[in-house]
């Protein structure tokens, strides 16, 4: 178990490395990853049930011992990503596909690399982490009512399917790990050290199943949804720091708040854009899983020498 523990630990270390690898074999060679598209929902189910064996109830203290930070982290979560996507699309005059794929991403919650990112950056972790599950437990209707806010006027929006998938992709499998982690916590604890491994070959899968099925496309669009990409992603940094400032919080919070905004949980707009839209809505999901995994950790070296002023 040791012995696994280690290499979960390397290959969770070396993550971005992994996703650009299998996304560039993806693109190179479709035929051999097609086959994954079938199991993207049950692969981010996967996921999501490692969550699960993480969550506790302390994780929620910081909504009653600070809730006004809480909801800032929240709030920018929901408000800022999604605007952005839709500016974004409408600015860049973005083909239909790729401008739902975009929003997409843009109101998906946060994602959990947010946690290690804003540890790395220094930040307000126990923020970080509370918001994190604020906002995935309120994805099931939040994130149905964004898409079909911004997204409606390029393509129908079925806002109960969209929250029927999102229960059973996210909220069902962090359910059940939390049952089991409650119920079986030998093995919840074990199986907590083989996360990294797990998740990681999990998103890789999910991201190469996409650029894969969708090679073609990528080789005409690629360009445009790279640069929007690493536009969305900025943006939201940025303002999410701006945001938090704009507020009163703290250095270490804004930190947490930035990257919170930042970062999305792309393998849900991956999945979502699959089950529900066509092949080349995912994309944006999935080259926001490979750039967020490298503009993270820049982010978060920059953060991590960053202070508050003496007052």
């Amino acid at each position: 178990m040791e012995r696994l523990e280690k290499v979960s630990q390397f290959v969770g270390k070396t993550f971005a490395i992994w996703v650009i690898l299998f996304a560039c074999l993806a693109f190179y060679f479709p035929d051999s990853f097609k086959w994954l598209g079938t199991y993207i929902t049950p692969l981010l189910g996967i996921i999501m049930f490692g969550m699960g064996l993480t969550v506790s109830p302390a994780d929620f203290k910081e909504v009653f011992r600070r809730p006004k930070d809480v909801a800032i982290g929240v709030i920018g979560q929901f408000i800022i990503m999604p605007l952005l996507a839709f500016a974004l699309a409408k600015g860049l005059q973005l083909p239909p596909e790729i401008a739902v794929g975009v929003i997409l991403v843009g109101c998906c919650p946060g994602g959990t690399s947010s946690n290690v990112m804003t540890y790395l950056a220094k930040g307000d972790v126990p923020l970080s982490v509370t918001v994190t599950s604020i906002t995935t437990l309120l994805a099931p209707i939040v994130t149905p009512g964004l898409i079909l806010l911004f997204a409606s006027q390029w393509v129908p929006i079925n806002a109960t399917s969209l929250l029927w998938s999102i229960l059973q992709i996210v909220i069902i499998p962090i359910i059940l790990g939390f049952i089991f982690k409650t119920f079986l916590r030998k093995p919840a604890e074990m199986g907590v050290k083989a996360l990294p491994l797990i998740s990681t070959i999990a998103i890789v899968a999910i991201v190469a199943a996409v650029v894969a099925g969708s090679q073609q496309k990528i080789a005409e669009t690629g360009l445009i949804i790279f640069a929007v990409v690493i536009l969305h992603n900025g943006l939201g940094l940025l303002l999410g720091y701006l945001f938090g400032k704009m507020l009163g919080l703290d250095m270490a919070s804004r930190k947490a708040v930035s990257i919170e905004v930042g970062m999305q949980n792309s393998g849900l707009g991956a999945a979502i854009a699959s089950a529900h839209f066509s092949p080349l809505s995912a994309v944006p999901s999935a080259i926001f899983s490979v750039w967020h995994n490298i503009s993270g950790p820049i982010v978060a070296t920059i953060y991590s020498r960053m202070k508050d002023k003496p007052k």
